[in-house]
């Protein structure tokens, strides 16, 4: 089962998909929110579906995909954290994570138009995985990091290079106009993905290939991250 999110932008309605269908699960599901996250909507939503699997109603594989998360009260990102990138770079191996925050006004769907900002020069693109926090994780021990996992989604870590980096200040304005984060083009739920820390992930532009790496090459792994953020905030 993955989630996502249908329907025009605004008024998105919460979905599965279950062996390739989609189907509305808004008689169930206010949305994806972290309320629904923290209160074991999981769970909950899997009764739900068990007990209504034969009246599910389906959703049309022509409605446009929100991203598959209201909503979220921030989006952390992490720069130079593929060992491949920092080579191909020249730039040196961070001591400690680099963080840095996407505004959350950012979020798209994963097929909505990109609106490039006025006096862009160097609007550019990333493609990287997004890890979904589901439920208050605050100074979390590496070994427990996984369990607060809810799931996970593609990200298209859109960026405008000149704003970021050529105009002084932190990266923040060059990573955050809008539509600078789509998400989706669904959430995979946490139990559904064998193996994290292998998983390739590629990106074309115009049937281009620009990007083909893999999970295995993060110089600091997802429960390492997971722990490390929850040093600083919640």
């Amino acid at each position: 089962m993955k989630l996502i999110r249908f329907g025009e932008p605004g008024k998105e309605k919460p979905g599965v998909i279950i062996n390739e269908k989609r189907y509305d699960v808004s008689d169930a599901v206010k949305d994806y929110d972290e309320e629904f996250f923290e209160h074991l909507g999981i769970e909950k939503l899997k009764e739900y579906i068990n007990l209504n699997h034969n009246n599910l109603k389906p959703v049309s594989d022509d409605i446009r995909l929100g991203a598959p998360v209201a909503r979220p009260s921030k989006i952390i990102c992490v720069g130079l954290n593929y060992i491949d990138h920092a080579r191909e770079t020249n730039a040196s191996i961070p001591a400690e994570p680099i963080l840095f925050f996407k505004s959350t006004t950012a979020v798209a769907g994963p097929n909505d138009d990109l609106v490039i900002p006025r006096n862009s020069e160097k609007t550019d693109w990333e493609v990287e995985l997004a890890v979904v926090i589901g439920k208050k994780a605050s100074y979390v021990a590496e070994s427990e990091a996984m369990s607060y996992v809810a799931g996970y989604c593609l990200h298209n870590d859109y960026s405008e290079r000149a704003f970021q980096l050529e105009r002084g200040g932190q990266w923040v304005k060059g990573k955050s106009c809008d539509t600078f984060a789509p998400l989706g083009p669904f959430l995979a739920l946490a139990e559904e993905i064998e193996d994290v820390n292998n998983l390739r992930l590629w990106l074309t532009v115009n049937g281009q290939t620009m990007q083909d790496g893999n999970t295995s090459n993060l110089i600091f792994n997802i429960p390492h991250l997971i722990h490390y953020i929850s040093q600083f905030m919640t």
